[in-house]
């Protein structure tokens, strides 16, 4: 039985969830020898702004940080992207606390996630590990998009003009609600980012990288130098990785002559990262969309809800939570209680929240699964379905 489905048989509750939660990051810091380890993660399935690294993070990290008191430290990353700056702020917290810094990528780090992974002073990737080519973010007209993709379509643009001597009109609104300061931003903003890569990758991953493998000759300043820009600018060669999106994979980085640590290769660290990595995913089925988290600590961001009708909180007592449930075969509607912590009297016409999260619909009899409705009210009570 694979790990998710052994944890959906298990039906937890939000509260077990956490603890099973934080039992593995104990685990992921005692195979680690006892490193610190701090959790930046994002739930890259919710299409809300603030998924995305942003500064609002920086106190929460600070925070969390602030908790802990090692020398080394690994840094668990999930996250689409974002503001370079802000990963440089949190790339400056990290190593100015630590004299080593792991990143562990158990999923997917995008963009300025892959920033803060080349800060590591070792990177580990496993078999869903993906990071992905470096691209700034920008802001125009309340929306975001691509820095390089603002860039090529200029050129695209000029090389046209260029060619058949007329503008095609189609791009003047375009253009005008673009300035030259605009597309200089841009240009800055991927040379800000191809910058970073470079000289966190001489600072850190390379610091003790002193004798060449294969003539085992010593490896000058310039030579690191030279492989890291290589490097950044494979990164940032979006005609070579063609989207945003795609995924760079510890096969990519090897062929970069970049180290990556495949915690595959330890059983048992492998499986606590990946069992921790499952029970994130399976918090994120709350309301929740961001966590920064020790195995000690945590700190949740959640969403204001704004859920289907079956899982709609009427607020009008706090000792429980009425639900108006659709069933998912026939649409007949129940009223289902959940009580919170302690047992209260079911309200005329109601059915209490059933112990193994099986709802059989009274009119259909089609059998409902209501886990993920459990541990979203748990999640926003902070309360216990009893």
């Amino acid at each position: 039985m694979g790990v998710y489905s052994e944890y959906l048989d298990k039906q937890l509750s939000f509260q077990d969830l956490t603890k099973e939660r934080k039992g593995q990051l104990k685990k992921i810091s005692e195979l680690r020898g006892n490193r610190d380890v701090l959790v930046y993660a994002a739930d890259l399935n919710k299409r809300v702004d603030a998924v995305s690294i942003n500064y609002a993070d920086l106190i929460p990290v600070s925070d969390q940080l602030s908790n802990l008191s090692g020398d080394k430290i690994d840094f668990i990353i999930e996250t689409p992207g974002g503001a370079g700056e802000v990963a440089e702020d949190i790339v400056r917290l990290l190593h100015d606390k630590y004299k080593e810094v792991g990143i562990i990528i158990p999923g997917w780090a995008k963009s300025a996630g892959t920033i803060i992974a080349m800060s590591g002073d070792e990177i580990l990737m496993g078999e869903l590990s993906a990071l992905g080519p470096i691209d700034a973010q920008l802001n125009w007209q309340g929306k975001h998009f691509s820095a390089h993709a603002l860039l090529e379509g200029f050129k695209k643009i000029k090389k046209e003009i260029e060619e058949t001597g007329v503008l095609n009109k189609a791009y003047i609104p375009i253009l005008q609600g673009i300035s030259p300061g605009e597309i200089e931003n841009a240009d800055n903003a991927l040379k800000f980012a191809a910058e970073l890569v470079k000289k966190w990758l001489v600072q850190y991953k390379f610091k003790n990288w002193n004798i060449h493998s294969s003539n085992q000759q010593p490896v000058t300043q310039q030579e690191k130098e030279n492989r890291a820009d290589e490097i950044a600018k494979k990164l940032c060669d979006h005609s070579f990785w063609k989207t945003h999106g795609r995924s760079i994979k510890i096969k990519d980085f090897r062929e970069m002559k970049v180290k990556i640590t495949d915690y595959r290769e330890n059983k048992e660290l492998n499986e606590a990262i990946t069992r921790y990595y499952t029970l994130l995913q399976m918090t994120f089925a709350t309301n929740i969309y961001k966590i920064f988290e020790t195995k000690d600590s945590q700190i949740y961001r959640s969403l204001i809800p704004s859920m289907p009708r079956q899982n709609e909180i009427n607020p009008t007592n706090v000792n429980n939570v009425i639900i108006d449930f659709e069933c998912s075969n026939c649409k007949h509607h129940s009223k289902i209680q959940a009580n919170l912590n302690q047992k209260q009297p079911i309200q005329t016409g109601g059915t209490e929240f059933p112990k193994d999260n099986k709802f059989k619909c009274p009119n259909c009899q089609t059998e409902n699964d209501l886990s993920e409705l459990r541990r979203a009210i748990e999640a926003q009570t902070k309360k216990t379905i009893v």
